[in-house]
């Protein structure tokens, strides 16, 4: 546990970057953001990239110092990431930061494909007005990560298209699933892709879906989602053969 508590402590130190950076990525923590909300999305972005690696054994009180939050907000948290399946809960073991698996990855990849087609045709016709500006001004930005191969803008991006994309659909039993396979594809992305992903080709492949949506062409945006998951599908099958 010491260990465990040592590495969250080192992951919470504040990240360098660039002014120009900062002013090109999402707001993330708006101030009316809820504690959970707030503890939700750092512990989420410490798993996906690795800051808490799988293996990695965790504990409210640990985490609770290390983001500076009470323990209520970390456990409802923690709860959602277990929904999640980022993390599991094992009685009087703590919290365990759950293993990657490729062969599960293609499993979910097969759902993956379905849901984000439907889920596409969906947003283009429901979004809001206010969605559809949202959904051009991240496909902006996911060309601007794509021109600068930033892979760090990239899935910051990527995780609020995907909850643009959850609220769009106006589909609460759609958005549950999809709820649980975002993170989890990001994570895997994030583990191989230095060695295997092109940042600029994804990030491009999600901005394509981003407008299409905007222009509330339904056949357009599945095409695009389509894509998209064609990309991921050899990218995830190249991971496999290179571990074989």
């Amino acid at each position: 546990m010491t260990k465990a508590l040592d590495m969250q402590k080192r992951a919470s130190k504040p990240r360098k970057s660039s002014d120009k950076t900062k002013k090109a990525e999402p707001q993330m923590a708006e101030p009316y953001m809820s504690l959970t909300e707030k503890a939700y999305l750092e512990l989420e972005e410490m798993i996906v990239t690795l800051k808490l690696p799988p293996g990695a054994t965790l504990s409210e009180a640990g985490l609770s110092m290390m983001l500076g939050i009470g323990r209520t907000p970390i456990r409802e948290a923690l709860h959602r990431l277990a929904r999640e399946k980022l993390i599991v809960v094992l009685p009087q073991r703590g919290i365990l930061v759950t293993e990657i698996n490729v062969g599960a990855q293609l499993k979910l990849l097969e759902v993956r494909r379905e849901l984000e087609r439907l889920a596409a045709k969906s947003a283009a016709r429901r979004a809001t007005e206010a969605e559809l500006q949202r959904f051009r001004e991240i496909a902006q930005g996911l060309d601007s990560a794509a021109e600068a191969d930033d892979a760090m803008k990239f899935m910051r991006l990527d995780r609020e298209f995907n909850h643009l994309l959850e609220m769009a659909v106006r589909n609460e039993f759609l958005t549950s699933v999809m709820g649980v396979i975002g993170p989890l594809s990001r994570r895997f992305w994030y583990i191989h892709y230095q060695r295997m992903a092109d940042v600029s080709l994804t990030a491009r492949l999600h901005a394509d879906m981003a407008r299409a949506i905007a222009s509330r062409d339904e056949a357009a945006a599945q095409k695009a989602s389509d894509a998209l998951l064609d990309y991921v599908e050899v990218f995830t099958r190249a991971t496999l053969d290179a571990w074989l």
